[in-house]
């Protein structure tokens, strides 16, 4: 079995109309006609919907950050919360989405904010688990800031539970990573929990 890391180096192919083929087979073997006039279409719009949503393969992490690391003499927790996500459940390919809460605490590093949602739909793109998603997210921007500590906080509604299965609607997963000082110390992580659930901000 091939490990996390070793999947995320894979590269899907995308060769023009090969899912767009294999769809008009499962519609049929839904029991449709995929010539009928409302599914002529269908084939190619999935195959690029497909496409868009794990195009977090073909995401490169430096044309994403493109150098945007400061030197910063810094060392309090910067958080972006309520970061919205949308991913698939790679079990069921149905979709999961919620919300990300991103904090970490510097180094003498900082990161341009609108960077960090990008890092989340990067690996949100992609065929996934929420306790992975929520790992990689955390993992990668310890790796980029070398912070001393890093927290990532997943809430997710999942398709796989809500249309099937046990069919519950309003049941949500909430995973949490946390690396460095927001593993070890409690009163961080309590100030990370803390700014989470507070109101939004009001403009």
């Amino acid at each position: 079995m091939k490990s996390a890391n070793t999947v995320l180096k894979m590269k899907p192919r995308r060769e023009e109309g090969m899912i767009a083929g294999h769809m008009e087979e499962i519609l049929r073997q839904l029991g449709e006609d995929p010539e009928r006039e409302g599914l002529l279409a269908t084939p190619m719009r999935s195959e690029k919907a497909l496409k868009f949503l794990t195009s977090g393969y073909e995401t490169d992490l430096d044309s994403i950050v493109n150098g945007a690391i400061f030197n910063e003499k810094c060392d309090e927790m910067v958080i972006v919360k309520d970061i919205e996500f949308f991913s698939l459940c790679e079990h069921h390919l149905l979709p999961f989405y919620g919300k990300a809460h991103v904090a970490y605490i510097p180094n003498n590093k900082i990161i341009g904010l609108s960077k960090i949602p990008r890092i989340v739909d990067m690996f949100a793109r992609r065929l996934q688990v929420q306790e992975r998603l929520t790992r990689q997210v955390a993992e990668c921007l310890q790796d980029l800031l070398d912070a001393q500590g890093v927290g990532v906080i997943m809430e997710a509604r999942h398709f796989c539970m809500m249309m099937r299965g046990v069919e519950k609607q309003h049941s949500g997963t909430v995973t949490s990573a946390m690396l460095g000082v927001m593993r070890q110390r409690k009163e961080t992580r309590d100030e990370f929990l803390s700014l989470v659930r507070q109101n939004a901000l009001h403009g």
